[in-house]
């Protein structure tokens, strides 16, 4: 229904919600009672001066009877209704619901903000729980700390023929133990809330490091102008603070010296201004390896790509977030990943589309491709580097008829359940009721 023509809804939900009557209305503003009727169920137009009156009588501006509501909250419904699975009539329907309903429309939009937030925070807080050893550690030292100080509880409350001596030592121990227990839970907010203003660092350089490239976008234009150094940036990064990062961030950024040296950024947008993104094209066009061309790919402003690059024990060497592809922070990540799948083929280029379980049901293309790095030594394997570039899929992913693989981020974090490749139970539910 056009926005225009639910203008009559408008004019009578927003009476019943001021509890008058329609006669009274329609004595308000000079008209008949029958008339108002044809109005309030939009069988007749109105404009101009009439919408200024009934809009003064409503106690309203005239643009929320006309316009409805704004687009951000019909975005907000829409989505809403999207992740709710339902069909695209209903969904197109969001625009009457909050003209009918404004209040209603306004609560839920809430609602789906604050439910899409705590999943957010639910996701990030599992994956710390289950993968970051400084947090492990903390969680274990609370835990060892309240099972000393039950065990000294439990042994004066029962057993009525301790000495007095003794009865002493253990009310000490219990008053140490308290004492330390109040600190690790004290600590242990800090770090879980950087807000508190007392959150330990990252205690990664992983971290450290992940934190310095989200600051620059991933992009270093003085680096690809040569206007800049890797030496000054690193020392003049904030989010570096271990020796061990910023011996990290080096590595990162001299490959990125290295590879925009062979893919200029201008040559390469050029390149993508031509055609679509085809990463054997282009690396055959610039002349390079194709895990080389995804790390170019990766660092291009706007294009919305995601990369993952790994060594052959499966360790994670690199990582750019995208929205809706979870990548661990810490641990092992999904077996099922295509950048797995190449590490037994160099050379081989894999093409995948993928899900990772999640409401918005967001689908993804992955290029995944591995390659031999460092020397050539006498009795001894190359090592092998895998990289993998995500990008999601516009719209509607099944159009082309493309089969979709289920993966997860990690075992530990894996709502799905029944997976071939899970390594360990998962603390998450199956599926997303327990959310």
């Amino acid at each position: 229904m056009a926005r225009d023509a639910l203008t009559g809804t408008r004019i009578r939900e927003r009476r019943t919600m001021g509890r008058l009557k329609q006669s009274d209305l329609a004595r308000q503003i000079g008209i008949s009672a029958s008339y108002l009727n044809l109005i309030e169920h939009n069988r007749r137009r109105i404009g101009g001066k009439l919408l200024l009156d009934i809009a003064a009588a409503l106690g309203v501006e005239p643009t929320v009877l006309s316009e409805g509501a704004e687009a951000a909250l019909i975005a907000s419904l829409q989505e809403a209704a999207q992740r709710a699975n339902m069909s695209d009539s209903e969904s197109g329907r969001a625009e009457e619901f909050a003209g009918r309903f404004p209040g209603w429309a306004d609560a839920l939009a809430a609602a789906h903000r604050k439910i899409a937030d705590l999943e957010r925070t639910v996701e990030t807080l599992s994956d710390r729980l289950a993968h970051d050893p400084e947090l492990a550690a903390s969680v274990h030292e609370v835990l060892s700390t309240a099972a000393s100080i039950r065990s000294t509880a439990s042994i004066l409350a029962e057993d009525k023929t301790i000495t007095e001596e003794w009865r002493n030592r253990f009310h000490t121990n219990i008053d140490a133990d308290s004492r330390r227990l109040a600190d690790s839970s004290k600590a242990l907010v800090g770090f879980l809330d950087a807000e508190t203003g007392e959150a330990a660092p990252s205690g990664s350089p992983q971290e450290e490091v992940a934190q310095f490239l989200a600051a620059h976008d991933y992009g270093f234009v003085s680096l690809e102008d040569g206007s800049g150094s890797v030496d000054s940036l690193v020392s003049g990064a904030p989010e570096l603070v271990s020796v061990q990062s910023r011996h990290l961030a080096r590595t990162v950024l001299n490959r990125v010296v290295q590879d925009s040296a062979q893919v200029g950024m201008t040559d390469l947008q050029a390149a993508l201004a031509e055609d679509d993104v085809d990463v054997i094209a282009l690396s055959d066009r610039f002349g390079v390896s194709v895990p080389h061309m995804m790390r170019r790919l990766a660092a291009v402003p706007g294009l919305d790509a995601g990369l993952v690059v790994s060594d052959r024990a499966g360790s994670l060497l690199f990582r750019k977030d995208i929205e809706g592809f979870t990548i661990p922070r810490h641990g092992a990540a999904c077996p099922l990943w295509p950048l797995f799948q190449v590490m037994g083929q160099p050379g081989q280029v894999i093409r995948a589309r993928v899900q990772m379980p999640s409401r918005d049901g967001v689908v993804f293309d992955c290029f995944a491709a591995a390659e031999p790095v460092g020397p050539v030594v006498f009795n001894a394997p190359r090592l092998l580097e895998a990289a993998m570039l995500i990008l999601p899929v516009p719209d509607s992913p099944t159009a082309d008829d493309v089969p979709v693989q289920d993966i997860g981020p990690a075992c530990r974090i894996c709502p799905r359940g029944g997976c071939a490749g899970r390594r360990e139970p998962s603390i998450l539910s199956d599926g997303f009721g327990g959310f």
